[in-house]
């Protein structure tokens, strides 16, 4: 795939619409690690609206392309990405978090029908306290994934369903409710 290949492919990769919750927005891609890149970063919010709004999740997913492949991604392209979210402090003290972290990330591929290689990756569980003048915060307990895979497909756009599990990733970590298969949400999705 050439550059201008590689640019009709983006262009059908900015149309993906995510639930409403989640906003994406375009950001510069890392342009040392493969010949082509893009990269989404992902807020997702509680859906409350004003003030009330909240974010509690965010994300960057980053697509790099190769033509011939690098011997470690086992193909052409590499999907690779940061999730990040806010845990209850309860959840935070699991000591299965992190496999249960990993599973996230692997049932949401495979719930798109994503075939993947090469997968790699790590959870982290990250607990803070404040002290001294920001002892007035809460304590505050995330859970971070950082993975890669290579993503396996037929035609490029198959890679639409990788955003998508992407996505589902990001909403699954945010304690998002499932959307019911068949029913879309009634308010659209927020680009930035």
């Amino acid at each position: 795939m050439d550059s201008n290949g590689f640019e009709d492919l983006i262009n059908q990769l900015r149309t993906f619409t995510p639930r409403s919750e989640i906003v994406l927005e375009e950001v510069p891609a890392p342009q040392k690690l493969a010949t082509y890149a893009f990269a989404f970063s992902a807020d997702v919010s509680n859906g409350l609206l004003g003030d009330n709004e909240d974010e509690i999740a965010s994300g960057r997913f980053v697509l790099l392309h190769e033509p011939g492949g690098q011997d470690t991604w086992e193909g052409e392209f590499r999907c690779v990405t940061f999730v990040r979210a806010d845990v209850d402090p309860m959840m935070q003290e699991d000591p299965l978090l992190p496999e249960v972290g990993w599973s996230w990330f692997l049932e949401a591929l495979d719930t798109d029908e994503c075939s993947i290689a090469a997968p790699s990756g790590t959870v982290t569980r990250v607990s803070s306290a404040s002290f001294g003048k920001l002892s007035p915060r809460n304590d505050e307990s995330e859970i971070e994934i950082r993975a890669s895979w290579t993503p396996v497909v037929s035609q490029p756009l198959d890679l639409m369903n990788h955003i998508a599990g992407w996505c589902r990733l990001i909403a699954n970590v945010a304690g998002l409710e499932p959307i019911p298969e068949g029913i879309s949400t009634i308010a659209s999705a927020r680009r930035r």
